[in-house]
């Protein structure tokens, strides 16, 4: 089942809540600083383990990584990199695998809901109609899924265009 609300990531209930997050995992803009704000410092903490140890290069894009949530109301966080638009070369497919990896590592997991934000939309410079779509393809056309994955749009506009995307 996919579900679209309105609504602040860091505030919202599910099993995990996905972070836009950065290469580094150390937190930055837009969502990946504002689950890193929201969480609390074990986010952090968690970030830096990895770092420290499977991922000193960083998160590469398109991949995906749990961490505790600290302070969400989530159990998760899982972290997975946008690519960067480019209006020269087509990165869809990389932007369809940050989905996808997402909810291939959530059930993995064990995990029966899970919550996304528009990935790669913001700073990253995809424009809106193209990145709704890449997340409304990718979460239809996952090999795995888990029981509810919700799409959180920020803004009133987002979120009625990724409604008429699902529908």
């Amino acid at each position: 089942m996919i579900d679209v609300v309105r609504a602040d990531i860091t505030q919202f209930r599910a099993d995990a809540i996905v972070n836009a997050a950065k290469s580094s995992l150390m937190g930055g803009g837009g969502v990946d600083g504002s689950i890193h704000r929201a969480g609390g410092s074990s986010i952090l903490d968690a970030c830096k383990l990895l770092r420290a140890t499977t991922l000193p290069r960083g998160l590469d894009v398109g991949a995906a990584v749990a961490t505790t949530a600290g302070r969400l109301p989530a159990q998760w966080v899982i972290h997975t990199v946008g690519p960067k638009f480019s209006p020269h070369e087509d990165r869809t497919a990389d932007l369809v695998a940050a989905y996808q990896r997402s909810l291939v590592l959530a059930r993995s997991l064990g995990l029966s809901s899970v919550a996304f934000p528009l990935i790669s939309g913001g700073s990253y410079g995809w424009p809106m109609y193209d990145a709704v779509a890449a997340q409304v393809r990718a979460v239809k056309t996952a090999d795995v899924s888990v029981d509810l994955v919700t799409l959180v749009a920020f803004s009133r506009d987002i979120a009625d265009l990724t409604e008429k995307m699902v529908r």
